[in-house]
């Protein structure tokens, strides 16, 4: 069967042609989703992504700068408001009907449908099952490995994850699907260690990475002049709980007390901030003051596109301090402009990086030994300077989204026609 329309099913968050990245749930996986649909388009696929629709000012069928062949949908379902991920599950069954109406209504015939995310997968097992398609998923987080991860009161992360009910859908979709999709070797390893379940039709697709926009400077090219404090040591991801920035802070503030005149720049976070991202901000901002480090660390919020390149081509080193982290993308990007990297182990970049040879992975919950990497990079110009070439090796030769679609029809022309075990 010759492939040459897809349909990606991304629901929740902020769905933009050019994302503004670090909303609300609205991070990585939307880099992943676009920027693969944008790969498989250069190779004459034609690829829709659909998504909620809740803002009045968006339009429903958005194109992408100059990629004729994908679209953004947006379906309504649950009224002009923002949802958050962990409540969008109510609306989700409004949202399959209203999708395959919209579908019908426009006359659309979609070889295979590919759910990204566990809300996003409900969507696509219901929507490929009216059509008589072939469905496939790439969870990009595992909710039981998030709640193993995560600490806290467990009454309290069940009413704030609803991680019952989502892994008991994540199974569901497992079970359902022609094809499932991991990011990383460790993913796989926690679906057979937590769901008790060892799939057969499962492939290993990390993210990609951009190496066109990401990359080291070229030969006499300069640095780009930057509005930050240097020297500095670089974080950047969406302002959440899981992200470590607190862990990062700790192992900081013992870097500061053996390097003078370094700064820690976090990067990241919504132009407009719902409550649980104000309140992980509320409490770095509370250890900052508490540790003293008001002017060793900067919080800078939302970064536009003309100046994520030149944050990580200008940083010492680049860190991924998350607890739990299916991937870590920022992680590759810095990667790919030669930054060296510390990562923790902890995440799936542990696939990518060999520590101590394209980059360092530590335990971020251990301070000493986070702080320790560190110092150790930051003393030792050389060896930060080798690893932060071989990590962009790395990425360049292995994890472009060109080499990450390819994988990609490999996968969905090895699955398509796989009976599923009929789970609805």
């Amino acid at each position: 069967m010759k492939i040459t329309q897809i349909a990606m099913v991304s629901t929740h968050g902020y769905f933009d042609p050019v994302p503004r990245l670090g909303r609300t749930d609205t991070g990585g996986q939307v880099v992943y989703v676009l920027e693969l649909s944008k790969s498989l388009s250069r190779q004459g696929i034609r690829v829709d992504i659909f998504t909620r629709w809740f803002e009045r000012s968006k339009k429903q069928i958005d194109p992408v700068p100059g990629y004729p062949g994908v679209r953004i949908i947006r379906i309504p379902a649950g009224g002009w408001k923002f949802i958050p991920k962990e409540q969008i599950y109510d609306v989700l069954q409004e949202l399959s009907s209203n999708m395959i109406r919209f579908i019908c209504s426009n006359d659309l015939d979609y070889d295979l449908y590919h759910g990204h995310y566990v809300d996003g997968g409900i969507v696509t097992v219901e929507v490929a099952r009216y059509f008589k398609k072939p469905s496939y998923f790439t969870p990009h987080s595992l909710g039981a490995w998030k709640r193993e991860q995560m600490a806290g009161n467990q009454e309290e992360m069940e009413r704030k994850f609803r991680f019952n009910h989502r892994i008991k859908e994540e199974l569901r979709i497992f079970k359902s699907v022609n094809g499932l999709a991991v990011t990383s070797v460790v993913q796989l390893e926690k679906i057979d260690e937590l769901y008790n379940l060892k799939p057969d039709n499962v492939a290993n697709l990390p993210p990609g990475t951009n190496i066109d926009l990401f990359r080291p400077l070229k030969p006499n090219e300069k640095k780009q002049k930057i509005d930050l404090p240097k020297p500095y040591i670089y974080t950047l991801s969406r302002i959440d709980s899981n992200k470590g920035h607190d862990l990062l802070l700790n192992a900081f503030n013992i870097v500061t007390s053996k390097i003078e005149n370094i700064h820690l720049v976090i990067g990241g976070g919504s132009t407009n901030p719902q409550k649980r991202e104000r309140e992980v901000l509320k409490n770095i901002e509370k250890i900052i003051e508490e540790k003293g480090l008001k002017d060793r660390v900067h919080l800078i919020g939302y970064v536009p596109d003309e100046l994520v390149l030149p944050y990580y081509q200008n940083a010492e080193l680049f860190v991924l301090p998350s607890i739990f982290e299916p991937f870590g993308m920022t992680a590759s990007e810095a990667m790919a402009c030669a930054t060296p990297v510390i990562a923790s182990k902890f995440g799936g970049i542990k696939n990518v990086i060999v520590s101590g040879e394209n980059g360092i992975l530590v335990d971020p919950t251990n301070p000493e030994e986070f702080s320790d990497s560190i110092i150790v990079l930051l003393r030792d110009r050389k060896l930060a300077k080798r690893l932060g070439q071989r990590g962009c090796e790395t990425i360049r030769k292995e994890y472009s989204w060109e080499a990450i679609a390819q994988k990609h029809m490999l996968f969905y022309n090895k699955y398509i026609n796989k009976k599923t075990c009929g789970v609805l």
